[in-house]
This record gives structure tokens, C-alpha cells and sequence, in this order.
């Protein structure tokens, strides 16, 4: 309170107010404020310190802390009236009309901020603090604090005491006094959410906890968490040199890393010599509810080195048809200049991936593809496997019923797995793998049920004893069947496993391993068990659906194996069509004379180029007819050369098959030399991945990547942090310098836990 001197004196009949006395403002409307207003008195008197300023709305009861025994002195709207130190109240002389009498203050400016320290029970008696503290200093906007008025309704929640209210802009807000957030300050909309920021608000529990800001007492909100106060103080707990920018900041950051990485990509493309492989497949999330298609580049660079690039994470609107798919894929091969250089395209079996592969055709041309497009569509051969013993699988459920409700029983609670842990150790059985229940849509899940189940037979049948719930037993004939069938999918889990690498080429091997598995079916389809038999019509009738499709471009493939070569394939097309390797040279030459025909194209685009490069080299003017003759009489001699090109690797001898880690890149890299023709054939075939594999693990970054804590990342992010990933993997995967070979281990590393956790 201010103190006067003796120039500045209280007007005539002042009081002064005793030291710890009250003074308080009436509102109009009281018994008080009424006598003030008739008699026309205002009261004025010098503030000794102590002295406490309230404010007091109308029909309340005295002021809490006047003088006992003196006579309330008359209040007068708006003004401050101090009491007299005896008790009673002094009437001082009339003042001015519209003048302030010394002494005395305008409520606006005298009244003190509330502090946090006052209780309910004041707002409750009727005294409103009104905190005028400018803790607003710096905003822009025209901020005016609410001042209690003749009409100003009373707010008689506690939770008003956390806020400061204020008219900003013309429209009420309220400001947390703990993190300064702004809310919605209208009285007729309620208290709610303040009572809702007050629960979240992280400073208000540290402070009711008495907790310093760490992890425990954080929660963020991801969608905001860069922006997040308490996430900002915890940042710079940790580091405080860090500089934590906002979420806008990242976003750039990200985009610009982007375009800049699909740039090097694109041009790293461009300089490659080799045609592309593509692999694409369909992907629905289940936080999003939407469709996504993943597009992966496979080619052979000039170090021979298969190499795979995410070009496109595209989001693909439903519906989801023919004509979608191909639109999209075709515009992703526009963008990045390889609508000329395709070789192959890998796409699961569905009807709307055959549909898309022949509408592609129309749009690309059959003039830039190989074989006129003949060799474009390449089926997933993890697929047509699934498919083949699915449909075995089927056939033979009923017979493995009992194991798999075994398993389900005994991991169906942890008190049932602690038991089942507690009888293997009794029967003296190491557990080495955990039971795991089998996806009926998935035949590996079911092969590895009852791979893991037979080791513990002795363990069920003791669980049959000591527990009576227990009533699914499989018998003996039942495990031994069991034991048949593992035996007789290892094969195809082996194959499937194989074919599913992406560092290495599996088109040279995809012909032997298939006709392998054929000559497997021949086999049981007549062992003399009727399931099995079976189970093996069903699984060739799958078989043969879908062979003939694929086995020209991979017989190319088996073909340029200088292990295998045609001697190969004599052996492939006589275990596939059960005859003898003499009845099968016809199939054989039918792949040669594609191979033929496939170096002819490769040789007039090899003559094209050279053409081209030596016109540029030279005046124009030396470009003749008589060149042109020349040329054509050229052109009427190539295909003996390429027939001797390809008779002379032919008749090469064979690489001995025991020769350990073998890389047919690597031959072809420095042998493949004596054949260049060829040698650009078979850097193009052994490109074409024979599993849509590569696509679908991105499906699985993906599904980190856009978990349920992040499900409203726009489409365009998602591509940008998934292809942006893939690009700087690929960069540190093959920099094989000090630093660039610890970063890949570690991202290895990495990977190779989130997959174990999955």
C-alpha cells in the first residue's frame, strides 16, 4: 500500500486505517452501499501498512476481519473505504464531482493480485481476488483483465483460482498460472475443460508430486510430442546445449532429405547400364484402414552386385482394381525414366495383378521390352507354393486336430505354460523352442507347430496324468503321422526360405529347386497312405496350374548357370514331365532359341547405341549410303555370330558343382568376359527376383513405422520416411570404410531385434 507525506494528506474527516485492519468494496445493491449512495459521502483515509484491501459482493455477511465493536462505515460503489483505527467510521467532506479524493485508489489499480496460497473457502464467503499481474508483456494481441464490475457474475468454482481470465481480441480467455496454455474463458460454456488441462497439465503433477520432470511423470502426446512443453524440458534435462525445434522444423527437414536422396537415387539409376526388375504388392493397414503399394527396383550395378531400391510407398484409394494398379505403376516407371529399361515384373497370383500386368503392356509398348513382353509378368513363387500346400494341408487337417488342440491347451494361459515347463523338466526334456499355436491361413505356421510339438510327445503324455482337463492326446498312429508330414514339408519350407533371400540370385536356381519338389509329389503319390495320396492330387493339381507360365524365363536363367547349363535343364523337363532327359532335347531347344532370339534384340540395341555414339563423333556428312549398305549386309550375318557366341559357352566345361560358395555374379564378372552379348543377357535374367519378398518386408518397417501411437501420418510422410530409410541403408550397406561398416552393423543389429520382438 502506498503511504502518504505530508504533501499529500487524506481529504478532511479521513480516517486511518488501524494496522492489520480490513477495508473492503461494496457492491451496489447491499444495505450499506445504499446508505453511501443517498448520503453522497465518499470515504477516504491513508492505508497503513498491513492494512488489507477485499472485496465484498452484495447480500454477504460483514467483512471478515473489521473491528469488533465499531459501526461498518458506509460504502460507496467502486471506492475504497478504509476504517478508523478506534473502530468506527469517519465521514470525510464531500470531494469534487468525478475526482478521486487523495487517499484514496481506483479499484482497477489497487486492488492485489490473488495469491495461490487462498483458499476456497474466500471465493465461497464471496471475496473475488482479481489478479492484474501483466504477465502478458510482449503479446500482440489487445489484452484487457477482467475487472469486477456492478454487473459482473460471480465465478464461484475453485478451478477459476488455476486461471487468469482475461479478454483478448474481444473474446474472454483463460490462462493456466502453470504453463501459461490458453483456454476458452466463457463463464456459459463451463468449467469442464479446465478441470480436464488441470488433470493433463504436466507442471501442476510435478508440482502436486513433489517430482522432478523425468520420464515417469511425462506423458506425451505423440501426434504433438516435439511441441510438448514437458518434452522440451525433458530434452533439455539431457542435453542442455540441445536446441529443440518444432515439429514443423522436422517436417521440412524430412522432405528436404527426401527429395534430396530420391535425386542421387534417380541419377545413380540413370547411369546404370542394366535393365530393372520390379516387384509390387498390396498393403491394408489396420490403424489407417488404407491401401498402400510398395514398389521395389531390382538390378545388377556395374560391379555385379544385386542391389533392391524402394522407389514408391504409394497410398493407392480404393477400389483397388486392375486399372489402378497398372495406372500407378506405369506413372512410378515415367517418373523415374525405367518405362524403357524393364525387364520383369514379380506380382503375386490374384486376377487383378494379371489383369494390370497385360494393361502395363499397352501402355509401355512392346518395343522396349524384352521378347516383345512375353517374359514381363513373373509369378511369386512363395505364393504358388502356399497355394500348393495349402490346398494339401486341407486335406489332411482332420488328421492333426489333436496336436493342435494340445497346443492350444497348453499355451492357451501362462499358468498352463509354467506347468507344462514344470513336466518337461520332470521327464527330463530340454525345452529348446516354445509351443506356438499354428494360423490356419498360413502352411509354414502349421509346419512349425508340429515341428515344435514332436520333441515333447513324452511331455504330453505325461500332462495327460497329473492334469484332468487335459483330454486332447494325440495317439500314436497321430504322431506318427505328424512325423510323415514334417518330413514331407521340410522340403517346401527349405525352398520357401530360399527363394525368399534378396541378396543373392535365385532365378538360377528356381528350375532345379521346383522340379525337385515335383519329383517329391510323384514319390508320395504312391507311399500306400490314403491321406497322403490325397493330400498329393490336390497339391499337383496346383502344381501344374501355374508352371507354365514361368519356366521359359527361368529355364534362361538355369540355363546361363555355367554349372548347370543345358545339361540342367535335360535333367528339370524330364523329372517335371516324368520321361527320360533323350525325349526332352525339343523342350531344351525351345529355351535356346529363346536366349537366340533374345540376343538378337540385345545385339541391335548394342549396334544402336554404337551407331549413335559415332555419329556424335564425327561430321555428319560421312554417314553414306554406301554405310547403310554395309550395315545391312551386317545385320544378314548376326545370327551365326550369336550362335556362336552361345555354342561357345555351351561347350565350355562345366564349374564343379562342389566348389563351396560359389557366386555366379562373380563368374559372370570376370569369365562371362569372353561372351559380352551374353554377358548383358545374363546381368538382365538373373536380376528378376522369383518372390515379391522384397516388397513385402517393407510392409513390416512399415507397420512400425505407422503404429496405432502414429496412425494419422499423412501418405506423403509415410513415403518420405520409408523410402528415405531405404536409400541411406542402401548407402552405409555397400560403403565398406571404417565408419559406414560400424553404421550398417549396428542397423543391422537393430533389425534383427525388431523382428525377434515381432
Amino acid at each position: 500500500m502506498e503511504s502518504f507525506t505530508a504533501d499529500n494528506q487524506p481529504p478532511q474527516g479521513g480516517a486511518v486505517a488501524a494496522e492489520g485492519s480490513v477495508s473492503d468494496v461494496r457492491h451496489p445493491g447491499s444495505q450499506a452501499g445504499a446508505d453511501a449512495a443517498a448520503d453522497g459521502a465518499v470515504f477516504g483515509g491513508e492505508g497503513v501498512h498491513g492494512s488489507v484491501f477485499r472485496l465484498r459482493h452484495p447480500g454477504s455477511g460483514l467483512i471478515p476481519g473489521r473491528i469488533p465493536g465499531g459501526r461498518p462505515p458506509l460504502r460507496h460503489p467502486g471506492r475504497v473505504v478504509p476504517a478508523a483505527a478506534n473502530g468506527s467510521a469517519a465521514v470525510p467532506a464531500m470531494p469534487k464531482k468525478n475526482a478521486t479524493p487523495a487517499g484514496c485508489t481506483d479499484l482497477a489499480t489497487s486492488v492485489p493480485s490473488c495469491s495461490q496460497s487462498q483458499t476456497v473457502d474466500e471465493v465461497e464467503d464471496g471475496i473475488v481476488p482479481v489478479d492484474i499481474s501483466d504477465d502478458d508483456e510482449g503479446e500482440e494481441e489487445d489484452v484487457e483483465v477482467e475487472a469486477v464490475g456492478p454487473k459482473r457474475r460471480k465465478l464461484t468454482s475453485a478451478v477459476w483460482k488455476q486461471f487468469k481470465r482475461m479478454k483478448i481480441g474481444g473474446k474472454w480467455k483463460t490462462k493456466c498460472i502453470h504453463c501459461s496454455k490458453k483456454l476458452g474463458g466463457e463463464t456459459k460454456n463451463g468449467t469442464k475443460h479446465l478441470h480436464d488441462h488441470l488433470r493433463s497439465c504436466v507442471y501442476v503433477k510435478i508440482k502436486n508430486k513433489g517430482k522432478t520432470l523425468g520420464q515417469s511423470s511425462l506423458r506425451f502426446n505423440s501426434q504433438d510430442q516435439v511441441d510438448h512443453a514437458g518434452f522440451r524440458r525433458f530434452v533439455t534435462a539431457l542435453q542442455p546445449l540441445f536446441k529443440m525445434v518444432t515439429r514443423n522444423t522436422i517436417r521440412k527437414d524430412i522432405f528436404d532429405n527426401y527429395r534430396e536422396e530420391r535425386k542421387k537415387a534417380m541419377e545413380y539409376m540413370a547411369t546404370n547400364r542394366s535393365r530393372v526388375a520390379i516387384t509390387t504388392d498390396m498393403w491394408t493397414s489396420d490403424n489407417q484402414k488404407k491401401g498402400y503399394m510398395a514398389i521395389t527396383a531390382h538390378f545388377i550395378d556395374d560391379n555385379w552386385i544385386l542391389r533392391s531400391v524402394v522407389m514408391r510407398f504409394i497410398y493407392v484409394p480404393t477400389p483397388h482394381t486392375a486399372e489402378v494398379i497398372a495406372e500407378q505403376l506405369y506413372e512410378a516407371l515415367v517418373a523415374w525414366n525405367l518405362d524403357e529399361k524393364l525387364s520383369a515384373v514379380t506380382v503375386d497370383n490374384c486376377t487383378s495383378n494379371d489383369k494390370a500386368i497385360d494393361l502395363l503392356v499397352k501402355k509401355l509398348g512392346t518395343e522396349k521390352l524384352m521378347l516383345k513382353g512375353v517374359m514381363l509378368h513373373m509369378r511369386c513363387c512363395a505364393h504358388i507354393l502356399n497355394l500348393i500346400v495349402k490346398d494339401g494341408l486341407d486335406v489332411m487337417r482332420s488328421a492333426i486336430e489333436n496336436i493342435r488342440e494340445s497346443v492350444s491347451f497348453w499355451t492357451a494361459t501362462p499358468k498352463r505354460v509354467e506347468k507344462f515347463e514344470e513336466i518337461a523338466k520332470f521327464q527330463k526334456v530340454k525345452i529348446e523352442k516354445k509351443l506356438a499355436l499354428d494360423c490356419k491361413t498360413r502352411w509354414n505356421s502349421t509346419f512349425t507347430m508340429l515341428n515344435t510339438a514332436l520333441p515333447y510327445k513324452a511331455v504330453f503324455e505325461r500332462a495327460k496324468k497329473v492334469e484332468k482337463l487335459y483330454d486332447s492326446l494325440p495317439s500314436e498312429d497321430e504322431w506318427f503321422f505328424a512325423s510323415d508330414v514334417v518330413k514331407r514339408l521340410e522340403l517346401f519350407f527349405e525352398v520357401t526360405e530360399l527363394f525368399s533371400g534378396t541378396d543373392y540370385v535365385t532365378a538360377n536356381i528356381y528350375f532345379p529347386k521346383i522340379c525337385e519338389i515335383k519329383e517329391k509329389m510323384r514319390q508320395w503319390a504312391t507311399c500306400g497312405d490314403a491321406t497322403i495320396e490325397a493330400m498329393t492330387v490336390s497339391m499337383n493339381a496346383k502344381f501344374d496350374k501355374y508352371w507354365s507360365d514361368i519356366q521359359g524365363l527361368m529355364g534362361m536363367a538355369t540355363l546361363l548357370d555355367p554349372r548347370y547349363k543345358n545339361e540342367m535343364l535335360l535333367v528339370c523337363f524330364s523329372s517335371l514331365h516324368g520321361v527320360s532327359p533323350e525325349e526332352c532335347h525339343g523342350l531344351v531347344k525351345e529355351v535356346i532359341d529363346s536366349l537366340c532370339a533374345l540376343l538378337e534384340e540385345y545385339e541391335a540395341d548394342s549396334n544402336e547405341d554404337n551407331v549413335e555414339s559415332s555419329n556424335s563423333s564425327r561430321p555428319a556428312a560421312t554417314t553414306t549410303a554406301l554405310m547403310s549398305v554395309f550395315n545391312a549386309r551386317i545385320a544378314q550375318k548376326r545370327p551365326a555370330t550369336y550362335r556362336t557366341e552361345l555354342d561357345q559357352y555351351l561347350v565350355d566345361d562345366l564349374v564343379p558343382l562342389i566348389k563351396e560358395h560359389f557366386n555366379v555374379l562373380d563368374w559372370w564378372k570376370v569369365a562371362g568376359r569372353r561372351y559380352p552379348t551374353l554377358r548383358k543377357v545374363a546381368r538382365d535374367i538373373f536380376a528378376v527376383p522369383v518372390t515379391t519378398v522384397a516388397s513385402e518386408s517393407a510392409f513390416s518397417t512399415s507397420g512400425r513405422v505407422l503404429s496405432e501411437h502414429r496412425s494419422r501420418l499423412a501418405s506423403d510422410m509415410l513415403e518420405a520416411l520409408m523410402c528415405s530409410q531405404d536409400w541411406l541403408r542402401n548407402k552405409y550397406k555397400y560403403d565398406r570404410s571404417g565408419d559406414a561398416a560400424s553404421f550398417w552393423s549396428c542397423l543391422q543389429d537393430i533389425q534383427e531385434g525388431l523382428q525377434v520382438n515381432l
